[in-house]
Formats: structure tokens, C-alpha cells, sequence
């Protein structure tokens, strides 16, 4: 009881956290989409993935290997959690300088490459501040997570967005005229003061609270770097790929017909508007991805198959009922999300396009916490490419053919071949017993029959297009959702009242 009281709070917590972020977020998004431009959105959409590429790879993906070998440590007898931090910060220090210097070496080519001139080239050699801190900062979170104290996570992510949130506002306010160079110098700026709050919060935080222990470390560096490294491959990989198929978006737009300035509109308008539309109910989802990872490495160093398998039945389960319905709302209500977003009749058009995937995006989030918190990074990696690739090639295929819409087929062909090899694999290694009629088939049919109820009963369908109608029909869809699951036993009642855990592990 002790364990499901925790996992229920750090849940909990999580998801208030992560809701204020995206909530937040979409905001900036919409300001920087009103301020700017959807075209400066597009560059800052590039520009940022350029610098999440440099991260990853400077900091190894750090956050999971720390996180799930902490984790290992701690199911230990007498093992040395915060030897293991230290191993991970080490690695991270080796990764980022070697990074740094590459970046200061060949600033004004990158330039070139990415920011479209060299006078960029002070403000590039300013992001090794930026990617140390980066790196170190995603150890200590990695190491809070698995010694489940997600609170500190949690303040450390609001301040780190407030700060960088700050600066980019400040300096959008603080000008009218705005060049690409200054629209990726304030980027650029809002990431490196963002990183410096975190490493300093995060590093004040584990001196105060560490506790000094004589335990022996079951592993050494060598062993630690061993066996992060197919980790950090498979996110190195993950980034290279994602990087790649953003830069692809905008010249395949050209080759369909599109201004440099459509082009980059348009893809700012996906990524701003569209994307964050989709992802924002997930929250829940995301809170407790890190979560998994750490209960599945725990259960997995102990050898308790019992425990993974109902872990994984469960999580499956709750995210297929949430996720349908999700997509549900957004297929009804898609356009009218967009436009209120500010992305207009387009983007209300792509989200409820896109919103029959969901499901399959959804569960990419807990299927990738479960294979990586097992051990799996090297099968993660292969799918991974496998889906970067299918996606890459639609985008190539379908993008200067069709335009836009070929990125709609992008989502899907990738998600649902990628994520359907990802259930496959775990219910082939954790023998779980598949529910497909159960879980799938008739959730599915319970959102879509009651999808018009309210729209016959309570002629609310003219008025939908204002938020506040909008909200009232999908509490009461959701409520005669959830009550017709009850009724055919999809969800046993006391299970109701703990429906704010997705995640239920028995001690």
C-alpha cells in the first residue's frame, strides 16, 4: 500500500507540473505565432531542434541511462546510487567537451549550414554554457526520479521554463523588428539562461539533501559506460533522425509549390499548433513515463516477471481507454481546437486528420518507458530507425506531391507500424495476454456510438464552436463514456476511484 500511496502522489504531482508546462507552453507558442509570425515560428522550430540534437548527443541521454541505472542500484543490496550519479556526470562532462569544442572549432560553418550566415557565430559559440549544464542537469534529474522525488523535477522544469520563457517574451517585447538572426539569438539566449537555473537549482538541491554513504557500487565506469551507451544510441539516433525530417519538411513544401516563407509558415503552424494540440492531453502520459521506467528497471534487476506483466497489462490497458476517447474529441472538435489556437481552418483541418493515430502516439510514450526500463535499448534503436525511415520516405514520397497532407501520411504509416511492433515485442517478452476486442475494439465503439448523444439530446452542436460548450460536451461524453464501460464491465467500480492512477503494482 505504501508503494501504490507514492506511485499515486508522484502521479499526481507529475501531471499538475507537466499540465502547467504544456498549458504554458501552447501560450508561448501562440504568442510567438502572433508576435513573430508563423515563419519565425518555423525557424525557431529548426533552430530548436538543431540545439536538442546537440544535447542529446552531449549529454548522452542522460536523464534515462542515470534514471534506470540508479534505479538497478537502488533494488541492490547495500548498493551506491550516488556512486552511480557520478559515473553519469563524468560521462556527460567527456560528451559535452568534446561537443563544445567541435561547435567552437566549426561555429561559422555551422552558420552557414543552419543559420543561414556566420553572424551567428558568437551566439553559437555561447551553447557549450548551455549544453553542460544541459548535460549535467539531466544526470541529477535522472537521479531524483529514480530515488522518486519528483517534486524537485518538477519545480527544477517550471523554473527552467519560466526562466527561458522570460527571456524570449522580454526580448520579442523589447524590439519590432525582427531578422532570423535575431529571432535565433533569442532562442539561443532563453535555452542557455533556462540550462544555468536548472544546473544551479538541481546542484544546490543534491548537496542539501545527499546522505553520505560507505556502500560498495556494484558497478565501475567502465561497466556504467557500457552499458549506457546502446542507451545513449538509441537517443543520439532518435535526434539525428528527428533533426533530419524536420529539415526535410520545409524544402519538401518548396518542391510542392510553396514560398521559402509558406513553407516555414506552414511547418511553424504544424509544429506550434498542431503537434502540441495532439500531445497536450498525453500529459498524464508523460508524467508517468519516467515513473515506468524506474518501477520496470527495479522489477526487472529483482527478476519479478509477475510484477512487469502486470505492470505492463495495466498501463496498456488505462492508455487505450484514455487514448481512444482522446482521439475521439479531437476528430469531433479538431477544427474548432485549431482555430482557437490560432492556426486557423489549416490546422484544425490536420488535427482532426491526424487525431485517429492518437492512440498509437499515446502509446508510444508508456510501450517506450516499459522496453527501456527492461533493458530493451536495442531493439528501442531498431524501431526507432525503422520509423524514422518510413516516415522520412512518406515525407520524401508524399510532401512535394501532395503538400501538406503528406505529412499527415508520414504520422500515420510511422506510428502505427512503429508502436504496433512495440506492443508485439512486450507482449512477446513479458507474456501478457493481448485484449484486443477488450481493450480496443470495444472502447472504440462506446466513444464513436455516443460520439452525437449530447448534440440529439441536448442541441448543444450550435454552440460548440465556444469554449466553454466545448468543455461542457466532452465532460458529459466523457462521463457517459466512462458509464457505459462501467455497465459492460471494461472497468470494475472500485477501480473508478483511482482513476487518476494509470499505474496499479501489487507489493
Amino acid at each position: 500500500m505504501r508503494i501504490k500511496s507514492r506511485i499515486i502522489r508522484d502521479t499526481l504531482l507529475l501531471t499538475a507540473m507537466q499540465l502547467f508546462l504544456d498549458t504554458a507552453s501552447l501560450f508561448l507558442n501562440s504568442f510567438i505565432a502572433q508576435r513573430l509570425g508563423a515563419e519565425a515560428t518555423g525557424i525557431l522550430t529548426l533552430t530548436g531542434s538543431f540545439i536538442a540534437f546537440a544535447g542529446i548527443i552531449s549529454n548522452g541521454n542522460a536523464y534515462i541511462c542515470t534514471s534506470r541505472l540508479i534505479s538497478e542500484e537502488i533494488g541492490k543490496k547495500d548498493g551506491s546510487p550516488e556512486k552511480v550519479l557520478a559515473y553519469g556526470i563524468k560521462l556527460c562532462l567527456i560528451l559535452s567537451a568534446a561537443v563544445s569544442a567541435f561547435i567552437i572549432l566549426f561555429a561559422d560553418q555551422i552558420c552557414r549550414i543552419f543559420f543561414s550566415g556566420a553572424d551567428m557565430a558568437d551566439m553559437i559559440k555561447a551553447l557549450p554554457a548551455a549544453l553542460i549544464a544541459g548535460a549535467v542537469s539531466s544526470c541529477l534529474k535522472g537521479y531524483f526520479n529514480a530515488v522518486r522525488k519528483p517534486a524537485i523535477n518538477a519545480a527544477a522544469d517550471i523554473g527552467e521554463f519560466i526562466v527561458r520563457s522570460g527571456v524570449i517574451i522580454f526580448s520579442a517585447l523589447a524590439i519590432n523588428s525582427f531578422s532570423e538572426h535575431f529571432i535565433c539569438k533569442i532562442l539561443i539566449s532563453g535555452i542557455i539562461a533556462g540550462n544555468i537555473f536548472l544546473l544551479l537549482f538541481l546542484g544546490c538541491t543534491y548537496i542539501i539533501s545527499k546522505k553520505e554513504k560507505n556502500n560498495v557500487c556494484s558497478i565501475n565506469f567502465r561497466k556504467y559506460a557500457a552499458t549506457a551507451f546502446p542507451i545513449m544510441g538509441g537517443g543520439m539516433l532518435t535526434a539525428a533522425l528527428s533533426s533530419t525530417n524536420d529539415a526535410l519538411i520545409p524544402i519538401c513544401l518548396r518542391q510542392n509549390g510553396n514560398t521559402v516563407s509558406q513553407a516555414l509558415g506552414n511547418f511553424g503552424i504544424f509544429e506550434a499548433i498542431v503537434i502540441p494540440a495532439l500531445f497536450f492531453p498525453s500529459v498524464i502520459l508523460c508524467s508517468i513515463s519516467g515513473i515506468i521506467i524506474s518501477e520496470a528497471a527495479r522489477a526487472a534487476a529483482a527478476d519479478n516477471k509477475k510484477r512487469i506483466r502486470e505492470l505492463t497489462e495495466r498501463i496498456t490497458e488505462y492508455t487505450l481507454v484514455f487514448a481512444i476517447f482522446t482521439s475521439a474529441v479531437l476528430i469531433k472538435f479538431g477544427c474548432n481546437i485549431g482555430e482557437m489556437l490560432g492556426g486557423g481552418e489549416l490546422a484544425g483541418k490536420i488535427i482532426s486528420q491526424t487525431a485517429p493515430v492518437v492512440p498509437f502516439i499515446y502509446m508510444e510514450i508508456v510501450l517506450e518507458a516499459l522496453i527501456k526500463g527492461t533493458g530493451q535499448q536495442a531493439y528501442s534503436s531498431l524501431n526507432y530507425l525503422t520509423e524514422y525511415i518510413i516516415r522520412i520516405s512518406a515525407i520524401l514520397i508524399f510532401v512535394p506531391i501532395i503538400g501538406f497532407y503528406g505529412i499527415v501520411i508520414s504520422y500515420y504509416s510511422s506510428n502505427i507500424i512503429g508502436n504496433t511492433s512495440r506492443f508485439i515485442r512486450l507482449v512477446k517478452t513479458t507474456d501478457m495476454k493481448p485484449k484486443i476486442l477488450r481493450n480496443i475494439i470495444l472502447p472504440a465503439a462506446y466513444a464513436f456510438l455516443t460520439m452525437n448523444f449530447w448534440d440529439i439530446f441536448f442541441n448543444i452542436k450550435s454552440d460548440k464552436n465556444k469554449p466553454s460548450q466545448i468543455i461542457c460536451f466532452i465532460a458529459l461524453w466523457g462521463l457517459l463514456y466512462l458509464l457505459m464501460l462501467v455497465l459492460l464491465g471494461k472497468i470494475k467500480a472500485k477501480s473508478i476511484k483511482r482513476a487518476h492512477c494509470l499505474v496499479h503494482i501489487q507489493q
